[in-house]
């Protein structure tokens, strides 16, 4: 497999240097600012990042983000693009892929989506579309283990993948390309063209879960 990660991260920050550093985010109250110190966090400071996940120690994440957030914007994004620092595993393209594509991928839509239309605003390449539903069948369950209903997932070419086994409550099938289903079961459905097939009462049971890893 192709260094997806590294173009995805290159896209990224071609897309921070033309919106500037005060672009809103899907993250909001977050600007691309916040963003990108955001993810310096995650990826170079280890001993911050458990901030970003578990609640009681979200102001060691926060106290990163301030400090990054407080260097020169183009010195900020040079940071990002830079990649993985030399002491980390993701320096290996195979790794990084596993580790980073989808943060990558999903950030770099909180930006192009920004204004919170629906639908797409890029055209996602064959190669990082496959990838990306590679990634939802790996981890879909633990994205949408939230769910009261079942969910299965299914593309446009057809392919399906069963992330939430059936319940008592009913099931939904959605359906999307893997780049819009990815931002449904990162907890960003409100931007994604999708479809929801189910009973109603199953459809709005979905809508109301807290979907994703946090």
């Amino acid at each position: 497999m192709s260094h997806l990660a590294g173009l995805e991260r290159a896209a990224l920050c071609d897309t921070f240097a033309a919106t500037g550093p005060d672009a809103p985010t899907l993250c909001s109250p977050w600007t691309t600012r916040d963003l990108a110190a955001h993810l310096l966090v995650r990826e170079r400071r280890p001993d911050l990042a458990p901030g970003i996940w578990v609640p009681p120690l979200a102001s060691l994440a926060e106290h990163g983000m301030r400090r990054y957030a407080a260097r020169p914007w183009p010195e900020l994004v040079g940071l990002v693009r830079g990649g993985p620092p030399s002491w980390s595993p993701a320096r290996v393209a195979a790794v990084d892929n596993a580790v980073n594509l989808l943060e990558l991928f999903i950030h770099h839509e909180d930006v192009l989506r920004g204004d919170e239309r629906v639908g797409p605003r890029r055209e996602v390449s064959d190669h990082l579309s496959a990838a990306l539903w590679k990634a939802l069948r790996r981890m879909g369950k633990l994205h949408f283990r939230r769910s009261p209903v079942g969910v299965v997932l299914e593309t446009p070419a057809g392919r399906t993948a069963d992330v939430r086994p059936g319940t008592g409550h009913g099931s939904v099938i959605l359906r999307g390309a893997p780049s819009e289903l990815v931002l449904v079961a990162s907890g960003r459905r409100r931007v994604a063209e999708v479809e929801a097939v189910g009973a109603d009462e199953a459809v709005a049971a979905l809508w109301s879960a807290e979907l994703g890893l946090t």
